[in-house]
C-alpha cells in the first residue's frame, strides 16, 4: 500500500473534487455523486441493475440496470475513489459501537487492530513518472467503530450458481469468524441458492455444524441457477429479521445482489449485503484472481498428464483434454503453462481453423511426424463458432449460452481427418474431467485465501459497507462496486505477453494472420487508453 495514500491528511471540498484525497467513510453529508462522470457514461446495449424490475435472471441473465449513481471521490494527479455504499447514505445518524476485536484476547498480538478510514488500493499497479494516480478502491479490513452490535445481528449465507472448489470454507469461515471475531451468534444458511430465501428451509449453521466442511466439495447449503425473485428475496430477509447477508456466486448471482441491495436501499432497510466472487473459470474483472481458480489449475494437471502417459504409450497417439472456461481461457492456458507437456492449447479468446495451411490438422501432422504424439488442451468455450448454430441462442437457468461438446466434437474430426486417404494411422485418448475438478475441495492456497475473502466481508459488513463485493486486487483485499464487476467478462488477451509465453512452451501457431495481430493489438491499447479514463461509453462499444 502506497503511504502516500493512506496517510494524507486534508479534507473534501463541497464538490468532492480535492486538493489532496480524503474522505469521511461514514459521512454522507460528504458525498456528492457525479452526474456526468465520463468515465461512467454508459451505451445503451449496455446491461445495468434496475431496482425497478422485480424479477430478473439471478445468475448471468442481462439487460438489467440500476438507478443508482457510481460513489466517486475524486482528488489530484487523477486520483480516483470508487467507493462503495455505505448503511448511512440512506439511514442517516446511525449509532456506532466500538469494535469488539479491540477486547478479543486473538488480536491482542496485532500492532494496528484497524484499517485507516482513508486506506485505498489502486487498481493499476504500473506506473510511469508522470502517470496519474488513477482508480482506487477502498481497502478491506476492521474499522474502529461498527454500526451493528453483536446481539442484534442475524446473518444468512446463500451460495448460487455452479460448484467451486471453495465454497464450504468460505462458508466455514463467515460463521466461525462472525462467531469468534465480532461474538455474533445468529447466523443461518439458506438452502438451495435464491430460491431458498422463498421456496427452502434455512439451517442453523454454528462453528461446530461447519468445523469439518472445508474438507469436502461442494457446497453444504445446495445451489441453484436461476429462481431470483427480489420482491419475494427482500420481503423473505425482512420477514426473517435479517440484517446481514452474503452471497457467494459469480458475477450473475453479484447481479442478482446487486439488485436485492438496491431494494433493501428502497425500503431503508438496516441490511447489509455483501457478495463473495466466485468462479472457477477466473473471468470476474478487476480482482487478481478468483477462489477455486489454483485448485482448478492444480486439479487439471492430473488429466493433462494422463493425456501425456497415454499419448507416450501408443503409436501416433493425441491426447485431448478438454477443460472448464465457458467464455475465458484461464484455466486451460495456466495449466498448459504449469504442465509443460502440452502441445496445443485452444481457448475462446483465440480463434482457430482446422483446415488448410496453418490449420490445426497441418499442425497435428507435424508434431506426430517430429515426436510421434501430442497432447491438445481445449477450453469448452473454444471453437464453438465452428460448430452448428443451432443451439447458439439457447440458454441455461442462468442464462448463460448452451454449448456444443468441443471436446468430442474436436476429436471426432481428428479422427475423421486423418482416416480420409489413409494419410497416417492415429490413436486418440479423449479425458473430459470438468465435474471432477470443480467438486473437489480447495487447496491450502485457495482456503487461505477464501478465509481471507470471508473475513474482509464480515468486517466490511459490520462497518455498514453494502452493495459490494469483496476481492483481492494488487495483492490488498478491496471492497469493489458491484458495477465494477458485472460490467464484463475478464478475459485471456492474446496480444499478451503471457499468451507469448504459452505460444513459446507449446510452439503452436497463433491461428492469426499478420494483419489480425495487427488490429487486435490496436482495439488493446485503445481499451488500455479508454480504462484509463477517457469515455466509458466509447470503452463500451468497443468490447
Amino acid at each position: 500500500m502506497d503511504s502516500s495514500i493512506s496517510n494524507s491528511p486534508t479534507s473534501i471540498s463541497s464538490s468532492a473534487s480535492l486538493s489532496i484525497p480524503r474522505f469521511r467513510c461514514f459521512d454522507p453529508a460528504n458525498f456528492h455523486p457525479p452526474t456526468t462522470n465520463p468515465r461512467f457514461l454508459r451505451s445503451s446495449s449496455s446491461p445495468r441493475l434496475n431496482s425497478t424490475s422485480p424479477t430478473i435472471n439471478g445468475n448471468g441473465g442481462t439487460g438489467i440496470s440500476t438507478n443508482s449513481e457510481p460513489k466517486i471521490v475524486t482528488g489530484e494527479a487523477g486520483f480516483e475513489l470508487e467507493d462503495v455504499p455505505h448503511l448511512t447514505d440512506y439511514i442517516p445518524q446511525l449509532p456506532t459501537y466500538p469494535n469488539p476485536l479491540q477486547d478479543n484476547p486473538s488480536y491482542s498480538v496485532v500492532k494496528q487492530y484497524f484499517v485507516n478510514d482513508d486506506d485505498t488500493v489502486v487498481q493499476k499497479i504500473v506506473a510511469q513518472k508522470d502517470s496519474h494516480r488513477g482508480t482506487h478502491f477502498r481497502r478491506a479490513g476492521p474499522r474502529q467503530k461498527v454500526y451493528f452490535e453483536s446481539d442484534e445481528v442475524h446473518a444468512c449465507i446463500v451460495t448460487c450458481g455452479g460448484l467451486c472448489p471453495g465454497l464450504n470454507t468460505v462458508i466455514r469461515e463467515l460463521v466461525c469468524g462472525l462467531y469468534f471475531m465480532y461474538g455474533v451468534t445468529k447466523v443461518i444458511g439458506i438452502e438451495g441458492g435464491y430460491r431458498g430465501f422463498y421456496a427452502r428451509n434455512t439451517v442453523p449453521l454454528t462453528p461446530n455444524v461447519v468445523n469439518d466442511i472445508h474438507k469436502r466439495g461442494g457446497t453444504i447449503l445446495g445451489t441453484s441457477r436461476g429462481g431470483h425473485d427480489t420482491s419475494k428475496i427482500v420481503d423473505s430477509i425482512q420477514d426473517r429479521g435479517i440484517n446481514q447477508v452474503y452471497i457467494i456466486g459469480g458475477d450473475g448471482t453479484q447481479r442478482g445482489a446487486a439488485v436485492i441491495f438496491e431494494e433493501i436501499r428502497r425500503r431503508g432497510l438496516k441490511v447489509a449485503v455483501a457478495g463473495i466472487p466466485k468462479t472457477i473459470d477466473n473471468d470476474i474483472p478487476v480482482i487478481d484472481k478468483s477462489f477455486g481458480f489454483d485448485t482448478a489449475v492444480e486439479e487439471a494437471q492430473r488429466a493433462i498428464n494422463a493425456a501425456h502417459v497415454e499419448s507416450e504409450s501408443f503409436e501416433n497417439c493425441i491426447g485431448v483434454v478438454k477443460l472448464m472456461g465457458r467464455y475465458s481461457g484461464f484455466i486451460a492456458m495456466y495449466a498448459t503453462l504449469a504442465s509443460r507437456d502440452v502441445d496445443c492449447c485452444l481457448i475462446p479468446e483465440s480463434p482457430f481453423y482446422l483446415e488448410g495451411p496453418g490449420g490445426l490438422f497441418e499442425y497435428i501432422e507435424k508434431r506426430l511426424n517430429e515426436n510421434g504424439h501430442m497432447v491438445i488442451v481445449i477450453a469448452e468455450g473454444a471453437g464453438q463458432e465452428l460448430l452448428s448454430e443451432s443451439i447458439h441462442n439457447k440458454r441455461d437457468a442462468s442464462g448463460n449460452k448452451l454449448l456444443k461438446d468441443v471436446g468430442l466434437w474436436i476429436s471426432q474430426k481428428i479422427k475423421d481427418h486423418f482416416a480420409k486417404g489413409k494419410r497416417m494411422a492415429i490413436n486418440l485418448k479423449y479425458i473430459d474431467p470438468t465435474y471432477m475438478i470443480r467438486a473437489i475441495p480447495s487447496n491450502a492456497s485457495d482456503n487461505v485465501y477464501c478465509t481471507l475473502l470471508a473475513q474482509s466481508a464480515i468486517h466490511g459488513a459490520m462497518a455498514g459497507y453494502t452493495g459490494c463485493t469483496v476481492g483481492l486486487v494488487n495483492g490488498r483485499h478491496t471492497y469493489i462496486p458491484f458495477y465494477r464487476i458485472t460490467e464484463r467478462q475478464h478475459k485471456v488477451i492474446i496480444t499478451d505477453r503471457m499468451w507469448a509465453r504459452l505460444l513459446s512452451s507449446t510452439h503452436q501457431p497463433s491461428f492469426l494472420d499478420p494483419e489480425e495481430i495487427t488490429g487486435r493489438k490496436a482495439e488493446e491499447e485503445s481499451r488500455t487508453e479508454l480504462s484509463n479514463g477517457e469515455d466509458y461509453e466509447e470503452a463500451v462499444v468497443l468490447k
